[in-house]
């Protein structure tokens, strides 16, 4: 069962109206906005990741949700497991560094045991608060489709440690993303639409695409890439890239840098091109759960 799969039979539960219908990452609760996110060892990180780095992948990656909402954080819930005591060590070494460094204080959480040689499962619940960015469904017909930053790097980064040695700058950005926390706050009264970079540009536009009810094209000359990535179609289906994916009125002044790499129109569907040219669609648009 993929992870859409999955969704569609979760979506036939009783829901809560903060969930939104399961289209988003977010859900609402008492003027909160929550999220959740797990990392799995040898899924979401490799078993040679430094403990330090983990720990602030696992927070990071739950504020870049908040982010995308506009929202301040309010705190995090760990759920942690116990084992290697040098490990767990230089983990909260790397816990301490990225809550002061993000502002986001710990409120609690849980600790389990797993058994010997089981790979770690690490969640974080993270809480925001003032989230004024409408849902990844908001998007508009004739809406210009924007991302932060650069595509790529992570992937390019994950390369580089499995490799062993790189440019340090990518391998940055593979280990330790940086929440768009202050950008987030800054868009959301200016956006239709916004959701976070995570499993690849082109299968997260494609799923604001379709919580849209319309279609997306992205031209692959357009897709901002950082030094020592070239290839666009790949950086655009690697994931973990944690940069802000949004929706807004073409001529709308934008109060951050961010570049234009698509156009939503009426219809479904994603379609790529490149210098005016189309491109046929990947075998894989990016990461998806339950696919192997």
């Amino acid at each position: 069962m993929t992870e859409a799969d999955f969704l569609a039979r979760l979506r036939t539960l009783p829901l809560h109206p903060g969930a939104r219908g399961l289209t988003d990452d977010t859900a609402t609760l008492a003027g909160l906005t929550i999220t959740t996110d797990t990392l799995v060892e040898g899924v979401h990180f490799l078993p040679t990741d430094p403990p330090q780095d983990v720990a602030w992948k696992l927070v990071a990656t739950n504020l870049s949700d908040l982010a995308a909402k506009g929202a301040t954080v309010e705190g995090i819930l760990l759920n942690y497991p116990l084992g290697d005591a040098t490990w767990d060590a230089a983990f909260l070494d790397g816990l301490t560094e990225v809550l002061t460094s993000l502002a986001c204080p710990l409120l609690g959480g849980d600790t389990v045991t797993l058994p010997a040689n089981a790979p770690r499962i690490l969640t974080v619940t993270a809480f925001g608060r003032d989230a004024p960015a409408p849902p990844r469904s908001g998007a508009k017909a004739g809406d210009a489709l924007y991302v932060t930053g650069t595509i790529g790097d992570a992937g390019a980064g994950l390369a580089i440690a499995l490799a062993g040695s790189g440019d340090p700058a990518l391998l940055a950005r593979y280990h330790r993303p940086v929440p768009r926390l202050a950008e987030g706050r800054a868009l959301a009264p200016h956006v239709h639409a916004m959701m976070d970079l995570s499993d690849g540009l082109l299968i997260d536009a494609a799923r604001m695409a379709t919580a849209s009810a319309l279609a997306v094209t992205i031209d692959l000359a357009t897709v901002p890439l950082d030094r020592g990535v070239t290839d666009p179609l790949a950086a655009a289906t690697a994931g973990d890239d944690y940069e802000l994916l949004f929706a807004a009125s073409p001529g709308q002044p934008l109060p951050v840098p961010a570049t234009r790499v698509g156009t939503f129109a009426a219809g479904a569907g994603l379609t790529l091109t490149q210098d005016k040219r189309l491109i046929p669609l990947p075998a894989s648009l990016g990461y998806q759960h339950g696919l192997r």
